[in-house]
């Protein structure tokens, strides 16, 4: 199907109509595609199922505007469903919220701005929602760095109900396993509990001082906390062993290996396993183009809670923000869903950042 261009409701529900969930969006990719291909001011490339859009028109600046494609699985929530709320049309579906919308609001600009007051890089990539190895983004950069060189900034579409949401927390998961000796519940003294040593493990965890970190003029929270545990292996004996994975969101104060050296020093008297490590990304919102943006967009600027790929556009020195339509808590809910005027806010907003001088065609 081609999707429709004149209307942003029927481009938005058309986009959510595509299924794509993570690994399966080669028919999303081909229909973003086959819509910005052909246009005069755009390059399109590919890799992938990933698809970029570039203008080259010799601005003294270039920004990269980015979304993925895919979404978590199906739950009966497709396809998408309209109805009326109190602030107008609301468009219900997966991935309404994260991140069709984001997607949608790309798609409608980068086909009508065709003279930027600052070169666009618009990326539209896959695997988001699943393991950090499979990330589209990543995939480009590592194939393909010059696709994402030379940016002031990078906005990230993820859900924000039309505000910007600076940076983004880090976050490390690890175990830790306690080890004792089983021996029958009725002679436990022949044995050594395990779970008994796990509350030494958890004592630390809410010892830790989780507390606020202004980074560029935003405050961020920090997080410790015990999230799984398991251990014993029956009602009537001593348990040997016993499991905690602990999650540690850090502010964009620290670097990766800075909260690796933290929470090695204080969890000293155990080994972590490190099941996975995210740096967070600073908000750079001193840095020109943030500035600007900021200024074009209204409103103030909150830190983002949780992990984006704006991590990763910080870590090739690019700062990046969160900007797009839809709460963030409807993301992967059964009953997700976006308020159509979010997308309008969005796109205006964007529109004036990228085109204050130029005309939307």
């Amino acid at each position: 199907m081609a999707l429709p261009t004149d209307n942003l409701l029927a481009l938005f529900r058309a986009v959510v109509d595509i299924e794509s969930v993570s690994r399966d969006e080669a028919r999303l990719a081909d229909e973003v595609e086959a819509t910005l291909g052909g246009l005069d001011h755009l390059e399109v490339l590919r890799d992938g199922n990933a698809v970029v859009a570039r203008t080259n028109l010799g601005r003294p600046e270039r920004v990269i505007i980015a979304g993925h494609l895919d979404t978590v699985p199906v739950a009966g929530n497709l396809p998408s469903q309209v109805s009326d709320g109190p602030g107008g049309v609301i468009v219900h579906g997966r991935g309404t919220a994260d991140m069709k919308g984001g997607v949608t609001v790309m798609l409608w600009l980068a086909r009508r701005l065709d003279a930027p007051a600052r070169d666009v890089t618009w990326i539209f990539y896959d695997c988001e929602e699943i393991d950090v190895a499979s990330n589209g983004l990543g995939r480009l950069v590592a194939h393909h760095p010059d696709w994402v060189a030379g940016a002031s900034l990078a906005v990230l579409m993820e859900p924000t109900s039309a505000l910007i949401e600076g940076g983004c927390q880090g976050t490390m998961r690890f175990d830790i396993t306690t080890t004792g000796l089983a021996a029958h519940s009725a002679r436990s003294w022949l044995g050594h509990n395990a779970i008994h040593d796990m509350a030494e493990v958890i004592d630390r965890v809410r010892e830790f001082d989780c507390g606020e970190v202004e980074v560029d003029g935003l405050v961020f929270r920090e997080g410790l906390n015990a999230t799984m545990i398991q251990g014993g292996l029956a009602g009537n004996v001593i348990p040997d062993s016993c499991e905690v994975q602990i999650n540690y969101r850090f502010a964009p104060d620290k670097t990766a290996d800075e909260a690796l050296a933290l929470m090695t020093r204080w969890f000293d008297r155990w080994t972590l396993n490190v099941l996975d490590l995210s740096p967070a990304a600073r908000p750079g919102l001193d840095e020109p183009a943030a500035a600007d943006f900021v200024a074009a967009v209204g409103g103030e600027p909150r830190p983002k809670y949780g992990w984006t790929d704006v991590a990763r556009f910080s870590s090739l020195g690019i700062p990046a923000v969160n900007f797009g339509p839809a709460d963030s808590g409807k993301a992967h809910a059964v009953d997700e869903f976006c308020p159509v005027s979010d997308l309008d806010a969005c796109a205006a907003a964007l529109a004036r950042w990228l085109a204050p001088a130029h005309r939307l065609v």
